[in-house]
């Protein structure tokens, strides 16, 4: 049971505590994001007692200034409209944590309170610059794609997200040009439920000197498989080598799993390696993530795991196919699979379903839910995963440049270091993007100031590991900092040290 107090929080956030959490009695609801449903659910927040574990307490708080910065301080549900299409998106239902009947009676109740949640979107979203707009109308489309007009409450469902489509094309059209957040802003918006507020300058210069060790590590590596060239062209080069077909891809990602499994049991890196992974297609509303983890969440009955791996679509662009085969190609993929599954997001999903704590069971911060998953890739690097084949480790070097070349151009987009041609630059000179595929990320960086996340916590990470390592001598190992990092749940980063008693 959750008091009134995390239930408060919960309220604030429905979407993910149902999907991530488990917290099923969800089911079939909207969140309330016009004015007056916002205002009266911030109301709600911080009443109630305080935890007697100060941890506990802190970890609560965090989540509770977060709801307070998003939609009081930052009015994110005026500006960005990922907030409504995650609201509607009913793909959530498609996994089998309970019986068919019941959840397409959730799903049918989901989409019959679309009408009434799109007419609070349209109001609402009344800030909306036009690159977030433009960037997000083909994700809200997809929330559409398996409906039908025969069913009167999806042909009603279709017709509301029409006038949604509809509004989202004039914020493309009439929105601001410029959607910088500023400094302080985006501090805000990065700090939200980590308990701190980064120093952007400082995270800005450690990003640089992480960018610079990166570079150097993979020219390092590409000169051990391929001597003499160019490390851009070896790239280049791994990059075009990838499974030409689905069925071939799904087999040999199953392959991986099972061998990072192996790896990751042997050497104690992980405390929980159980339950039922399945390898497939995404619904038609998530094939814009090319590759997904979706877990069997730590409050409902225990059940399969997702791995979602898109097919490329006949509709795509040069741009879009480019991106997939770099995603699934023989280098990058090893490292996307550790991130994913072992010992990234599925491996740390098995642990939440362990922490007994509320809190921590369904007030999860992001950035160490991706910090965690990168954390691990490189890890790997460090034990000699694949040591006699230098692909894996130019795998993780190129995910890891684009990582925290993210981080540096969210800083720099929304500071005003960087103009979009800067950043644009940064992707292309540095992460060795091609042009297009560094001008995307850019542009991400516009209307998604957070997607630094996984390499800022990935540092956090490897720097508590560091403070560990020198407090606990020769009682360190990586299974015991692991599992007590992973018995936190998914902490605030403001709270690792404190979670590991470091101070």
């Amino acid at each position: 049971m959750l008091d009134d107090r995390l239930r408060a929080v919960c309220d604030l956030q429905v979407a993910s505590v149902r999907e991530e959490c488990g917290r099923h009695e969800y089911d079939g609801q909207v969140q309330d994001l016009s004015d007056a449903g916002v205002a009266a659910a911030l109301a709600r927040v911080g009443v109630g007692a305080r935890r007697p574990d100060p941890l506990l307490e802190a970890h609560l708080v965090a989540f509770e200034d977060a709801a307070r910065v998003r939609f009081g301080e930052l009015r994110t549900h005026h500006i960005n409209p990922i907030l409504h299409i995650n609201n509607l998106d009913v793909s959530c239902y498609d996994r089998p944590y309970a019986p068919l009947p019941r959840r397409r009676e959730a799903r049918r109740r989901h989409l019959a309170a679309w009408p009434d949640a799109v007419d609070a979107a349209v109001a609402t979203l009344d800030a909306v610059p036009a690159p977030i707009a433009a960037a997000l109308l083909p994700v809200a489309r997809g929330l559409g794609a398996e409906l039908t007009a025969g069913d009167p409450t999806e042909a009603a469902a279709l017709a509301a997200l029409g006038r949604f489509e509809a509004h989202l094309d004039r914020c493309a059209r009439d929105g601001d040009p410029n959607p910088a957040l500023g400094p302080a802003a985006l501090a805000a918006a990065m700090g939200a439920g980590e308990a701190l507020v980064p120093d952007l300058g400082a995270l800005a210069a450690a990003a640089d000197r992480e960018r610079a060790r990166l570079r150097g590590e993979l020219t390092a590596a590409c000169a051990v498989l391929d001597p003499g060239r160019p490390a851009r062209a070896v790239v280049a080069e791994l990059q075009r080598d990838c499974p030409t077909q689905y069925d071939d891809l799904s087999k040999w990602t199953a392959e991986l799993v099972d061998e990072l499994t192996a790896y990751s049991r042997a050497h104690d890196l992980v405390p929980h390696l159980d339950g039922e992974l399945r390898i497939g297609p995404p619904p038609a509303s998530r094939e814009w993530a090319l590759a997904m983890m979706i877990w069997s969440a730590p409050d409902e009955p225990d059940g399969p795991s997702w791995y979602w791996i898109t097919a490329p679509n006949a509709s795509w662009d040069a741009e879009d196919l480019e991106a997939w085969a770099s995603v699934f190609c023989r280098t990058t993929l090893p490292s996307i699979t550790a991130h994913e599954v072992v010992p990234g997001h599925f491996a740390h999903a098995r642990s939440l379903r362990h922490v007994e704590a509320p809190e921590r069971r369904v007030l999860l911060s992001p950035t160490f839910i991706e910090g965690w998953a990168h954390y691990a890739e490189e890890l790997l690097v460090d034990l000699g995963f694949r040591e006699s084949d230098p692909r894996f480790r130019i795998g993780v070097y190129i995910e890891a440049l684009v990582r925290i070349t993210r981080l540096s151009a969210a800083v720099g987009l929304h500071t005003g270091a960087m103009t979009l041609d800067d950043a644009t630059e940064l992707f292309r000179a540095d992460a060795l993007l091609s042009t297009p595929t560094a001008a995307s990320e850019a542009r991400r960086g516009l209307f998604e100031p957070n997607y630094g996340r996984y390499a800022w916590g990935k540092l956090a990470i490897r720097d508590v590991a560091a403070k560990a390592r020198a407090a606990w001598g020769e009682q360190f190992t990586l299974g015991r900092l692991h599992r007590e990092l992973l018995a936190l749940g998914s902490p605030p980063l403001g709270l690792l040290e404190a979670g590991l008693g470091l101070r």
